[in-house]
């Protein structure tokens, strides 16, 4: 497998990347799984059994190349090669044509909204024998400039550890830490990068505000860190609602649940999502969502059955969603569970058997 990152690493590609190789190493058709990722946070982690990492790939754009054209020619005989992020699609194919290999590629959001900028790219992932996305949102973005006749395209959405989430009283230490004592409390968790500002920030910052109006009680939980943090605390103090805007930074994965269940309602007015499984675990902390009709985050919301979406432009649409959804009781909605881990398991096992039998 070729990735960005996945174990050791961090965010939700990394997270995918790690629930496929846990998916395929399951299968009792799946020997073994050599991983080699661009990038490793976490040196320190466990591999999966059968799942051998060779490290020395993350020591470079170099090294990487070259330790992916050794594993191809002389590291054994692979069936398959798996490509973790379409960046990287060139290179699996040498990989693939070295090794005699079937190669699958898995696509996410805006890797693949608009044409990469390198041409080989789109043609290497026209080569393929599969295409995993994550959503029918981000297929449908990627056949606007992938013309037919392009791979078979399959959808496995993100997966969630349902179990390692769940409702639960809020945490008095982050309470007081964060001075939400007595208030109502809305949520908004991701990267704080000045090349995207597309989770919502700016959106909600500005309808702070009125949200004091229609709701004295009310604060803003911005979670998450980055090179734009700096600019939403001053849009924030600009608009005299500092004291209502709470920023968090960067929430280590192990109190993610803690910091969710803070909330009475995530809101996530996002644009440019090609999943968002920040709102399933949010709902697996029993905490009502508030998605996007712009990007993915409807879909994975299964279009209402799991929450509500509006569009992040809207602000009246927003400001309802937001007084709706704060005042909706905690649970965890039955359907979730269409993105357990089993049910990842098994539609990776259908591709698998696809790849086998074609």
């Amino acid at each position: 497998m070729l990735a960005s990152d996945a174990h050791g690493g961090y965010g939700g590609i990394a997270q995918y990347n790690r629930d496929l190789i846990n998916a395929l190493v399951s299968h009792p058709q799946v020997e073994e799984i050599v991983a080699l990722v661009r990038v490793i946070e976490e040196a320190d982690f466990a591999a999966p059994a059968r799942v051998t990492y060779d490290r020395a790939a993350a020591g470079g754009p170099f090294a990487f190349v070259l330790r992916t054209l050794y594993q191809a020619a002389m590291g054994g005989h692979f069936d398959l090669v798996l490509c973790g992020h379409v960046n990287l699609t060139p290179l699996a194919l040498l990989a693939r044509l070295i090794a005699g290999a079937r190669l699958v590629v898995s696509v996410h959001g805006t890797d693949v909204w608009t044409r990469p900028p390198r041409r080989v790219t789109g043609w290497s992932l026209r080569a393929a024998d599969f295409i995993l996305s994550v959503s029918r949102f981000t297929e449908k973005r990627m056949r606007t400039w992938l013309k037919d006749p392009i791979p078979p395209v399959v959808i496995i959405p993100n997966a969630i550890a349902i179990e390692r989430f769940g409702p639960a009283e809020k945490d008095p230490e982050l309470v007081q830490r964060h001075g939400l004592a007595g208030k109502r409390v809305i949520m908004t968790l991701g990267r704080m990068a000045a090349n995207e500002r597309a989770k919502g920030f700016d959106e909600l910052i500005e309808l702070m505000p009125r949200l004091r109006e229609l709701c004295p009680d009310l604060v803003y939980l911005c979670a998450g860190d980055g090179d734009d943090r700096e600019r939403l605390e001053a849009k924030a103090r600009a608009l005299g609602c500092e004291d209502i805007v709470v920023f968090t930074g960067r929430i280590p994965e192990a109190r993610k649940a803690d910091y969710f269940r803070l909330a009475d309602a995530y809101v996530h007015p996002s644009q440019m999502e090609g999943f968002g499984i920040v709102l399933l675990e949010a709902l697996a902390c029993g905490i009502p969502v508030v998605g996007s009709t712009v990007d993915a985050t409807e879909e994975a919301l299964l279009h209402g059955e799991l929450g509500s979406a509006v569009n992040p432009f809207d602000k009246e649409a927003l400001t309802g969603a937001i007084l709706g959804a704060i005042n909706q009781p905690k649970r965890v909605p039955e359907r979730l569970g269409h993105y357990a881990h089993a049910n990842f398991r098994a539609r990776v096992g259908e591709v698998l058997k696809m790849v086998i039998t074609t």
